[in-house]
C-alpha cells in the first residue's frame, strides 16, 4: 500500500508546527510542508499531488490548508478545489488558525448541556473567523443566535453572509441578530436573553468581567476561547471544563476555558486528517468538521 501524503499549504512564511505535529501523530507518512503559498500560485502543487497517482491510491494523497490569515486560506481553499479535474482529485481540509476545529469544539461542547434549538446564544467576537463559524454552526442548529461585535455595520455584514451560507442546511430559517452595544447597560441587556455565550474575540481582550458574566441569571453556559491573559471572560480559567461557575451551586453556570474545550478539538483535528484518507473526494470544512466533533463526543 502506498504511504500516506499529506501537502500542508500554508499561507504564512513559517508553516504551522502545531498542524505539522498533528498531523504526524494522526499517522501521516510523509509531511510536505509549503510556506507563503497564494490562491493564484497553487494549481501546479495540486496537479502535482494528483497526476503522481491514480485509481484508489489517490486516496492515500491529501492537503491540508493552514496559516493565521484566515481570508487568505479560504481563498487558497477554493483555488484547490478549482483545480480539481472531476474525479481525479484529492482530499482537501481547512483549518487555518484552529478555525474550524476551535468552533467546532465550543459548539459541540454547547451540546451536551443545551438543546441548540431552544436556545439563545450570545456570540461574543462575532465577526472573527471563529466567532462566524461559531455562528454558522450555532443556526445551523436552529438556535438563535445575537452576533456581537463592536462594529454593527461589521455584525449585520456578518449575518447576513452567514445567512446566505447556510440555505436549507439548518434547521428552519436561520435565527441571526446583529448587535453592538455602546454602553455596559446595553450590553448587558444583550447578555441578559443568552442561554449560552462563546467569547471568541482577540486574544489578551477582556469582552466581558467576572462581576458582569456572574449578574446572568439565566445564563446555562459560557465559553471562552481566548488563551491569552487576560482571559476573553473574566472568572473562566483555561483548565475550566463543564465547572461550575460559583462552585457547589448547581444553579450557577456551566463554564470551560480554551483548554477545557482544548482536547475535544484535537481529537477532532487528528480525525479529521486521519478521514481525508478514507476517499480521495473529502472536502472538510467547518460543517464537515463539525459532524466528526459530533462522532469523537460518543
Amino acid at each position: 500500500m502506498s504511504k500516506k501524503i499529506l501537502l500542508q499549504l500554508d499561507v504564512d512564511s513559517h508553516p504551522s508546527s502545531f498542524d505539522s505535529v498533528v498531523a504526524v501523530d494522526a499517522g501521516v507518512d510523509h509531511l510536505f510542508r509549503y510556506p507563503n503559498v497564494e490562491a493564484s500560485g497553487v494549481e501546479s502543487l495540486v496537479h502535482g499531488a494528483m497526476f503522481t497517482r491514480g485509481g484508489d491510491d489517490l486516496a492515500n494523497t491529501a492537503i491540508f490548508i493552514g496559516g493565521n490569515d484566515v481570508r487568505a486560506a479560504e481563498e487558497l481553499f477554493a483555488a484547490v478545489q478549482s483545480a480539481f479535474f472531476g474525479p481525479v482529485r484529492v482530499s482537501v481540509m481547512l483549518d487555518a488558525s484552529g478555525c474550524n476545529t476551535t468552533a467546532a469544539a465550543a459548539v459541540a461542547s454547547l451540546t451536551k448541556h443545551v438543546s441548540l434549538a431552544e436556545s439563545t446564544s450570545v456570540v461574543l467576537g462575532g465577526t472573527g473567523p471563529v466567532g462566524r463559524r461559531v455562528a454558522h454552526l450555532l443556526a445551523r442548529q436552529g438556535a438563535h443566535v445575537i452576533l456581537a461585535s463592536r462594529s454593527l455595520d461589521r455584525a449585520e455584514t456578518a449575518c447576513r453572509e452567514i445567512a446566505s451560507t447556510l440555505g436549507s442546511s439548518s434547521a428552519g430559517k436561520p435565527r441571526l441578530e446583529a448587535a453592538a452595544p455602546e454602553t455596559p447597560e446595553a450590553k448587558m441587556q444583550v447578555l441578559s436573553r443568552a442561554d449560552t455565550i462563546v467569547a471568541c474575540g482577540a486574544a489578551g481582550v477582556e469582552l466581558l468581567s467576572s462581576s458582569e458574566l456572574n449578574a446572568l441569571e439565566n445564563l446555562r453556559v459560557a465559553i471562552d476561547l481566548n488563551a491569552v491573559p487576560p482571559a476573553g471572560i473574566g472568572g473562566i480559567e483555561a483548565f475550566d471544563k463543564a465547572k461550575r461557575l460559583r462552585g457547589d451551586d448547581e444553579h450557577s453556570p456551566l463554564v470551560y476555558g480554551p483548554i477545557g474545550v482544548g482536547g475535544l478539538k484535537m481529537r477532532t483535528h487528528k480525525a479529521a486528517i486521519a478521514q481525508l484518507f478514507q476517499t480521495n473526494d473529502a472536502v472538510l470544512d467547518a460543517d464537515q468538521i463539525y459532524e466528526l466533533t459530533l462522532e469523537q463526543l460518543s
